[in-house]
């Protein structure tokens, strides 16, 4: 029994990681007055954004309407047709990274949640905010 067992975790552990997303998609609003945003997929629920990230937002969907009762933010580590901001990899504090927008003039950190959606902490990330539709 439990040599099968250790061959079953052993083929498991030797199977590729799922493969992330080149271009991700999530969609924040407002909950108790913070940027959040829920994720299935990557095990998240209301994941605030805070630390100058929840600014970077704001400052982003200013244009959007009722963008507080959610809008898409697609996201990649990589240039994509009609992203909007770029965001810059500074430097990372031991609980997470932070990053720089030269459109947005501001810093702002981004936590290990990040790690969901890259194997690490990009140089640049690029970002596109649109009205849900």
């Amino acid at each position: 029994m439990i040599l099968a067992a250790l061959a079953g975790a052993a083929l498991l552990s030797s199977l590729p990681a799922p493969a992330m997303n080149a271009i991700n998609v999530i969609a924040p609003y407002k909950h108790h007055g913070l940027w959040v945003f829920d994720d299935p997929r990557a095990g998240l629920h209301q994941e605030p954004f805070v630390a100058g990230a929840d600014t970077m937002i704001d400052q982003a969907v200013a244009r959007i309407p009722h963008a507080e009762d959610g809008f898409a933010l697609v996201f990649a580590a990589t240039p994509f047709p009609g992203h909007q901001i770029t965001l810059q990899w500074r430097r990372n504090d031991g609980a997470g990274d932070w990053y720089y927008s030269p459109e947005l003039d501001t810093e702002g950190w981004l936590c290990p949640a990040l790690l969901k959606y890259f194997e690490r902490a990009p140089r640049t990330i690029y970002v596109q905010v649109k009205p849900k539709s």
